[in-house]
């Protein structure tokens, strides 16, 4: 999953939020984790099921603009 930091920017379009930190907030994880994922860590199911949960995004929808 080489396009992680298109899909926090896409979640963060879509969802009108303004920050990673609220990104995090919303996703109920660590501003960190957000900060990681930009720096090209990877997309792991937990981060993909908190989008998921949270947001009501299809998993298949979070890997496809990850991939």
């Amino acid at each position: 999953m080489k396009n992680v930091p298109k899909l926090l920017d896409t979640l963060r379009e879509r969802f009108q939020i303004n920050t990673d930190a609220a990104l995090a907030r919303e996703l109920d994880i660590a501003p960190s984790v957000v900060s990681k994922l930009r720096g090209g860590a990877t997309l792991g199911p937990t981060v993909i099921l908190s989008i998921h949960e949270h947001l009501g995004m299809p998993v298949k929808e979070i890997r496809e603009l990850a991939a």
